[in-house]
C-alpha cells in the first residue's frame, strides 16, 4: 500500500445526471486528477475538490476523447495554470478532430460548454506521481484509444471508458466483433491483476468501486452480443436489454448501440 488517497467524484452525464466519474488522487503535498468532467460546472466542482483537499493539483490525465472526459478541463486549467494536462496521442488527436462537432451536438448546454480545447502533453508511457508509478495499460490494435491506469502497490485501476457499473454499456463506438473481443481481453487482463479499487468510467453513484464492475461489464457485453444477434432489429434488441437490465442507467446506450451493430445507423 502507498500513502496515496483516492477520492471518486461522480459528475454529470448528461447534465444533471450523475453517470460519469473522475478520480482525485492525493499525496502529502500534491494532487493528480484523472478526467475533467462534462461541463464547466463539473470543472468547478473538481477544482473545489482539489482545493478542499489542500493539495496543489500538478497533473490532470484525460483518459478518453468523449466530451464527458474533458469538457470541464478549461475551468481546471484556469484554476491551476501550472498543472500539466496529459493525454495519449490517440486521445489528443480524437479530441482535436471531434471538438467542434461535439460543441454543436451539445449546444443545449449553453454557458456550461467550454470555450476552448485545452492543450495536452503526450502520455506515451507510465506516469510517475509523488514517487509512485501508474502503469499505462491497454491500447490493443483494435482499440488504440482505450487505455487505463494501474497502480500496482494499491492494486488500483483508474481512467478510461472500459469499465461500467449499473449502467448500460456504451457500445456504439465499438460495434465490430474484433473491437468487442479486444475489450473482453482487456477486462480479463484487469481481472488478472486482482484489483481492490476499480473506478468505473461510468457508474451510478451507489455502485461499488471494485472488481465487481469488471465482471458486470464483461457480463453485459456478452448479453448485448447475444441479444443483438438474436433480435430481428435494433428496436427489439433495445427492448430486451431494458428488460434484462431494468435498473441500469444510460438507457441511450441501449437505444443506440443495437442500431449501430445492426447497421441501421452510423455513429462516430
Amino acid at each position: 500500500m502507498t500513502d496515496l488517497t483516492y477520492t471518486i467524484i461522480d459528475g454529470d452525464f448528461p447534465a444533471g445526471v450523475k453517470n460519469k466519474t473522475a478520480t482525485l488522487v492525493t499525496s502529502e503535498n500534491e494532487a493528480l486528477l484523472v478526467d475533467a468532467g462534462f461541463t464547466r460546472a463539473d470543472g468547478h466542482r473538481l477544482v473545489a475538490a482539489a482545493l478542499d483537499a489542500g493539495r496543489q493539483l500538478t497533473t490532470v490525465v484525460i483518459s478518453h476523447a468523449d466530451p464527458d472526459f474533458y469538457f470541464g478541463a478549461e475551468v481546471i486549467a484556469d484554476a491551476f495554470p501550472d498543472a500539466t494536462f496529459l493525454a495519449t496521442p490517440e486521445v489528443a488527436a480524437a479530441m482535436a478532430k471531434k471538438y467542434e462537432g461535439k460543441l454543436k451536438a451539445w449546444a443545449a448546454l449553453g454557458a456550461n460548454l467550454p470555450t476552448r480545447l485545452i492543450e495536452t502533453e503526450p502520455l506515451t508511457s507510465d506516469l510517475t506521481f509523488a514517487g509512485h508509478t501508474f502503469q499505462l495499460k491497454g491500447a490493443p490494435a483494435a482499440l488504440p484509444d482505450r487505455t487505463y491506469l494501474y497502480q500496482a502497490e494499491d492494486r488500483a485501476i483508474l481512467g478510461g471508458v472500459l469499465v461500467f457499473a449499473d449502467e448500460h454499456v456504451w457500445i456504439a463506438d465499438t460495434p465490430r466483433d474484433e473491437q468487442l473481443d479486444a475489450w473482453d481481453a482487456l477486462l480479463s487482463e484487469m481481472q488478472g491483476l486482482e484489483p481492490t479499487l476499480v473506478v468505473p468510467g461510468h457508474r451510478q453513484p451507489s455502485a461499488a468501486a471494485d472488481a465487481s464492475a469488471i465482471a458486470y461489464t464483461l457480463e453485459y457485453i456478452a448479453a448485448f452480443r447475444r441479444i443483438v444477434a438474436e433480435a430481428a432489429d435494433g428496436a427489439t434488441a433495445t427492448e430486451e436489454l431494458l428488460r434484462a437490465y431494468p435498473q441500469a442507467g444510460m438507457q441511450i446506450a441501449a437505444q443506440l448501440g443495437p442500431k449501430v451493430v445492426k447497421g441501421e445507423m452510423a455513429w462516430g
